[in-house]
């Protein structure tokens, strides 16, 4: 007697199976076509100009930073950094404020968020949104540097400039703690910028010259003073 084609055999494929499977698959792949061709609430949502705050746009983020005291309005994608927003995202971009190792250990990418000395490149654009910053551009310019930059020239406290703004940055944080900072404050301020050029004699020497020269000038103030 012979089997019928459509029979199922056991540790084999029918052809009814097969076209069943066949069948069923196809329905799975028109109806995940029409899911994704319908967009979801969240990503109607996000297109939408009038979800919350009216901030986020297909993706998009619009922030309002306050640098180097000015308000600057952007868009970016959530996950931006702040490093990256001050260098691309910007018009004019700030890029003073260096991109090196991406990944807080170089300190290249120094700002000061309220005071602080802050790898921009391990914060969110976002999280920075009320926060007071500072970059390098703010210090000084040329034909008026700030007179821990004139300090960095006049000691040859750079070579290859990748590092500079960042440990300008830093130790720009420390003397306006402490003016009158000794060698052990400044070399703490810096220890998380480095310098592969290995330039640090120099840089320690800069700010150091910058110290005694507030010394110096606060001395004679008291002095002045006491007269």
């Amino acid at each position: 007697m012979q089997r019928d084609p459509d029979s199922p055999r056991t540790g084999s494929l029918s052809r009814r199976t097969f076209l069943r499977g066949g069948a069923l698959i196809g329905l799975g792949a028109t109806a995940a076509a029409r899911t994704l061709a319908e967009p979801s609430e969240s990503t109607e949502a996000m297109q939408d100009p009038a979800a919350p705050q009216g901030r986020v746009r297909k993706g998009r983020l619009r922030l309002s930073l306050r640098i180097n005291g000015t308000p600057r309005t952007l868009t970016v994608e959530p996950r931006t950094s702040l490093l990256n927003a001050l260098r691309v995202h910007l018009d004019p971009p700030l890029t003073g404020t260096k991109l090196v190792c991406d990944g807080g250990n170089c300190g290249a990418c120094t700002v000061l968020v309220n005071g602080q000395p802050t790898a921009s490149c391990m914060l969110l654009a976002l999280d920075a949104e009320g926060q007071a910053i500072r970059t390098v551009e703010s210090l000084g310019e040329p034909g008026a540097l700030s007179a821990l930059q004139q300090s960095f020239c006049d000691h040859d406290g750079m070579m290859c400039g990748f590092c500079t703004s960042g440990f300008v940055v830093s130790l720009t944080a420390a003397l306006e703690n402490n003016p009158r900072a000794d060698e052990g404050e400044l070399r703490r301020a810096c220890a998380g910028n480095l310098c592969r050029c290995g330039t640090y004699p120099q840089v320690f020497k800069a700010a150091l010259a910058v110290s005694r020269q507030n010394q110096s000038r606060d001395h004679s103030h008291e002095s002045g003073g006491s007269k």
